[in-house]
């Protein structure tokens, strides 16, 4: 099964603009994301929805974040995605008769949903603005250990 890396995508876009004092096009976040173009559109899209980029056309047009980096959370963000699923681990059969596999599934369901619930806990925890503060971390440290 392909894992969804949609998530890690937005991040990556939104960590760009957040650098940036002017909207970024479509394109230059393709160059920024290796992707296409339209593969971003439609993405930011489904962050525009949720009030959380916004976007103008033409000339100085291009994509801004809509919020303060503060307040928006990977979690949001998750949801604005439309919750992809947490894990790749599926069932078998999601309705057996095999009272085994009735058994495993249940297990199975258990697990998940707890540990699917440590994760959007920890995802509601974690803020734009935090990435952008260990982004501004890392980039210092590299730049010193050059000079």
């Amino acid at each position: 099964m392909k894992r969804d890396s949609r998530l890690s995508m937005v991040l990556h876009a939104l960590m760009h603009m957040a650098e940036h004092d002017h909207p970024m096009t479509s394109d230059a976040l393709a160059k920024c994301l290796s992707t296409n173009p339209v593969v971003v559109r439609r993405t930011m899209g489904l962050l525009r929805e949720k009030g959380l980029v916004r976007s103008e056309r033409g000339h100085a047009g291009g994509w801004t974040i809509a919020a303060d980096l503060s307040t928006i959370t990977l979690r949001e963000l998750h949801e604005a995605l439309g919750e992809p699923e947490i894990f790749a681990i599926g069932h078998r059969h999601e309705a057996p008769d095999c009272l085994v596999e009735q058994s495993v599934n249940a297990a199975l369901d258990g697990a998940f949903a707890e540990a699917e619930a440590v994760i959007l806990k920890r995802l509601d925890e974690i803020s734009l603005a935090d990435l952008a503060t260990d982004f501004a971390r890392r980039h210092s440290a590299r730049r010193a250990k050059k000079d």
